[in-house]
């Protein structure tokens, strides 16, 4: 059994361990984009949060992790009735991965052989009800990234090529992660993305002691350590799936509404997204802590990972993203 480092056990970093527990419980805040030094827990912690969440039900033999007999598009074949459980998908995008590869494309095998059309789903279709990790999201080649957008604002993947014509849901959290030394992100891929961390090589002697010592200690014995951490990762998952079946019944209040236009305006946010992203996030935040009502501390919280990335870019300020959001939520907050 291959076994996976735990969520809980990631030290530090708790910005980006907050922005994947706030998507797991709202997908539709659009995904996580970690920017950040390599080394720094990116990848480890999408794989911790997947392998930490509870079990997704399928229809046997549905290659789109459909848990319903009538959402199994037509054009699957030999599927069954019953669902079984199986971990919550996590599929990895290449560079240099081919359009056919992501979108699904013909049975090429099967053409030649049995003389039949038949659609072979590509990693969209295994990634929908789960997560689509991408690694240096900053070099993906724009073809693919016209593709995502597409797919990301629909939620359903269409193939119209090849004589085929084939449809399927495509719902997943879009993880990116990326050095941003290596090359800017696309402005549309950008703000597709709801939240964004920026993530640095802890400086801190104890933090990074106890890192290695976490590490290495996996590392030796991955069952035991997982064990040592069960615990703490399942009270993690706890919350999640109660912060799923509350957070439909948080209504928002007038206040904490203006609070997050005022925001928004203060830092000349383009659009409505920013508004809506900085909304969703604080309902999850505080379906997440089991609060009475979504507040302003809510907002406050998760202002910085929901609004630094759609900043434009001001020459004359030094500050980062991060710190220029919460320099203007002090102003507005006053």
């Amino acid at each position: 059994m291959r076994h996976v480092f735990p969520f809980s056990a990631i030290v530090g970093q708790e910005a980006m361990k907050r922005a994947m527990i706030l998507t797991a419980i709202d997908p539709t805040i659009g995904g996580v984009l970690v920017f950040g030094d390599r080394g720094t827990g990116k990848s480890t912690a999408v794989r911790a949060l997947a392998a930490l969440l509870p079990p997704i039900d399928v229809i046997a033999g549905c290659p789109v992790n459909s848990d319903q007999a009538e959402d199994v598009p037509e054009w699957v074949q030999n599927a069954g009735t019953e669902t079984h459980a199986v971990p919550t998908p996590v599929v990895d995008l290449p560079l240099g991965v081919s359009q056919d590869r992501v979108t699904g494309a013909l049975d090429i095998e099967r053409a030649l052989t049995r003389g039949e059309k038949a659609f072979e789903p590509g990693l969209l279709a295994q990634a929908n009800r789960g997560y689509l990790y991408i690694d240096e999201v900053n070099l993906l080649e724009d073809h693919i990234v016209d593709l995502l957008l597409d797919v990301a604002q629909s939620g359903e993947n269409v193939v119209e090529r090849d004589g085929l014509s084939i449809r399927h849901p495509a719902r997943f959290v879009l993880v990116g992660s990326g050095n941003p030394e290596e090359g800017d992100l696309r402005p549309q891929l950008l703000d597709r993305f709801g939240l964004s961390v920026e993530v640095t090589s802890p400086t801190n002697m104890a933090e990074r002691v106890e890192v290695i010592r976490r590490r290495d200690a996996f590392d030796r014995d991955p069952a035991g350590f997982t064990n040592d951490w069960h615990t703490a990762d399942a009270i993690v998952r706890d919350r999640i799936v109660k912060a799923r079946e509350t957070i439909a019944s948080y209504d928002v209040g007038d206040d904490v509404l203006e609070t997050c236009a005022r925001l928004c305006i203060a830092l000349g946010s383009d659009g409505l997204r920013g508004e809506l992203t900085l909304l969703r996030a604080a309902r999850a935040l505080a379906a997440f802590e089991g609060a009475s009502e979504v507040a302003h501390h809510h907002v406050t919280v998760v202002a910085p990972i929901a609004l630094s990335h759609r900043l434009r870019r001001d020459p004359l300020d030094d500050a980062g993203s991060s710190s220029r959001v919460e320099r203007v939520l002090a102003d507005v907050m006053a």
